[in-house]
């Protein structure tokens, strides 16, 4: 521990106490940022872009989904350093799980995209 300026004690960057609170802080936030604007980009795509359900719908798309891809974009990032830091523990295999959801969900998302396509 070291000491601040004014006398109080303050933990060090590398101390492994506050490597797990930023490992875990990472997840807590990446996992929500990365999954949510996922499930959010299909019906978003398809009742506010293609099958405009409300009125004005494809303008209110137009700020939703660069919204929910700049938020996902973020949330993956947090998730794909949580996954990969050193040494191993159990955030490492939460971020992994939380990003193979997420390949599930681009998975879906793509395939449904692909066959409404075909139907149209």
């Amino acid at each position: 521990m070291a000491r601040s300026p004014d006398g109080e004690m303050t933990r060090s960057p590398d101390d492994p106490i506050t490597r797990w609170r930023e490992r875990e802080r990472a997840f807590l936030i990446g996992a929500p940022l990365a999954i949510i604007p996922a499930l959010v980009f299909l019906p978003a795509v398809v009742f506010l872009i293609v099958f405009p359900q409300v009125a004005h719908g494809r303008l209110i798309g137009l700020f939703v989904l660069p919204a929910c891809a700049l938020a996902g974009s973020y949330g993956l990032w947090k998730l794909a350093l949580g996954a990969v830091e050193k040494p191993w523990g159990i955030f490492n295999v939460l971020s992994f799980g939380a990003l193979l959801v997420l390949l599930v969900i681009a998975g879906y998302t793509g395939l449904f995209l692909a066959l409404m396509t075909l139907k149209l």
